[in-house]
């Protein structure tokens, strides 16, 4: 590189250096948490011939997993091979086969591309992983996190593979959701974002390029979006009933913001929320929500709990 090149910034050098960046199939997927999210992921990764080691803490929680897989394959067998039920069910086999389980994080990185955490929203325990995982794994592995609001940065910091580190945020229910945002810090290096792009493209997703901003783009649009629907309501300027119809039919969205933040969970947008909010005290987009704190100190998560802003069977 001339001295010329070194001069430039960094977003402009890496610009310049893409087309000499080559990246890395992943082929071996190691996923980190059984839960909805980490088996949404192991489930679109397997069904496009990915090998996916799916990581949890014990082994019920991982059966339950391949039962969770096992049914959403069943259901989209049922559309795709409407007419060839003998296909569905080889397809439904080979996808299982491609997926094995492990309650033991280390021994399941040797042969990995890529180790993708889908883990509880807690940056310290995100931290911990990853510091613990970095020294255990090949040179080569990519590290990503799923996270949808902590900075990737804060979480690739306790590892010496900054350059190899992105964020990949899917969405849910992950086998129907085409997007998938990829991003890249100021370490990350073009090599290893331009990876976890084809990777999401193999995986029949639509990869979008994010800064390492809080929230992204669709959540730091989305929940200050949700939130000031909340503080409409709040305000006495509308019922939650009309402003869901008012969005849904004058907007074009399938949800309204309270049946949305009452299917993400009032306890994850709360503490969305009061993560940015911490970061940046002083921004009315994230300013509490009082009648989201009562819900949340209740209990009413929405629909995981049977009732949020509405009630549920």
């Amino acid at each position: 590189m001339s001295f010329l090149t070194q001069q430039l910034p960094r977003q402009i050098r890496r610009s310049l250096s893409s087309s000499a960046a080559t990246h890395v199939a992943i082929k071996h997927v190691t996923i980190i948490g059984g839960g909805q999210m980490g088996a949404g992921i192991a489930q679109v990764a397997a069904s496009t011939g990915h090998t996916v080691m799916l990581v949890d803490t014990n082994e019920d929680i991982l059966k339950k997993s391949i039962k969770g897989i096992e049914a959403s394959l069943i259901r989209v067998v049922k559309k795709k091979f409407a007419d060839k039920p003998e296909a569905g069910e080889e397809f439904i086999q080979k996808v299982l086969q491609n997926v094995t389980t492990s309650t033991d994080a280390g021994a399941s990185i040797q042969s990995s591309d890529l180790v993708l955490e889908a883990i509880v929203e807690n940056l310290k325990i995100k931290q911990d992983l990853f510091g613990h995982l970095d020294k255990l794994a090949p040179a080569h592995t990519i590290f990503a996190s799923n996270t949808s609001s902590l900075s990737i940065s804060d979480i690739a910091s306790s590892t010496n593979r900054l350059d190899r580190f992105g964020g990949l945020h899917f969405f849910n229910p992950v086998p129907m959701m085409k997007l998938v945002e990829v991003i890249g810090t100021s370490a990350t290096s073009q090599k290893t974002f331009d990876s976890l792009l084809n990777f999401s493209k193999v995986l029949g997703k639509t990869p979008v390029s994010c800064k390492d901003t809080p929230g992204f783009i669709v959540n730091r649009l989305l929940v200050p979006y949700t939130l000031e629907a909340i503080r409409l309501h709040e305000r006495g300027h509308g019922s939650k009933e009309d402003i869901d119809i008012a969005m849904k039919l004058g907007a074009g969205y399938p949800m309204g913001p309270f049946e949305l933040s009452d299917y993400v969970g009032l306890d994850t947008m709360k503490f969305i929320m009061d993560g940015w909010y911490a970061m940046d005290p002083d921004n009315p987009l994230f300013a509490p929500s009082k009648l989201l704190n009562k819900l949340v100190a209740e209990g009413k998560f929405g629909k995981k709990t049977g009732e949020g802003f509405y009630k549920y069977k």
